[in-house]
């Protein structure tokens, strides 16, 4: 899945900083390609960090086909790699390796088993910190700021000022929108067992 990963990211993403952004991912200071995308739920395994980014982008670029987004405005392909590939950029040096008890069901004792434990030491929110990673070496247009920033849509909402905000940027920014739909699509369809 690097393979896919960095090819989809080299054919599509010239923008000035770019390369170095690659390197960091690809260098001894970033988990990224082993990273895994959850501590328990959708991609909780080595490598599900970029196996979901690459599924991201598939759906993306599936829903901007369908619904004509590529028409809409001037969103180009590379601002659809960009959005779908880095938006969890922020999960990247986030999961440790530790373990957990479970009990087992045909024995009723408890094991060890694997797992991941949540190890945030740059607390700064989910999308903005995803911005703030990628503003370290490329400029993001403003509708791939808000794309990145609200790609969690509504399932992160506290307080009616927050909701509205969300819906405010999926009018004025239908590529946030679109992020949003095609993130839920890859996790809870491509990812998931809903089917």
């Amino acid at each position: 899945m690097k393979e896919k990963f960095i090819k989809i990211f080299e054919e599509n993403i010239k923008r000035d900083g770019a390369e170095q952004l690659l390197a960091y991912l690809n260098s001894s200071h970033s988990d990224f390609f082993t990273a895994p995308c959850s501590t328990r739920f959708h991609g909780s395994y080595p490598g599900g960090l970029v196996e979901h980014s690459v599924n991201v982008y598939n759906c993306l670029v599936g829903y901007a086909e369908r619904v004509k987004l590529l028409a809409h405005r001037e969103y180009s392909m590379e601002s659809l790699a960009i959005v779908s590939l880095l938006h969890d950029i922020c999960k990247t040096n986030l999961y440790k390796k530790g373990f957990r008890n479970v009990k087992n069901e045909d024995t009723g004792k408890w094991e060890k088993v694997p797992s991941y434990d949540f190890d945030d030491t740059l607390p700064f929110g989910h999308g903005e910190k995803s911005q703030y990673i990628i503003a370290g070496f490329m400029k993001l247009t403003r509708d791939e700021s808000f794309a990145i920033r609200y790609h969690m849509g509504f399932s992160n909402v506290q307080t009616n000022e927050e909701r509205n905000n969300v819906g405010k940027s999926f009018e004025m920014f239908p590529l946030a929108f679109a992020l949003s739909v095609a993130d839920m699509e890859a996790t809870y369809f491509v990812e998931g067992s809903l089917f």
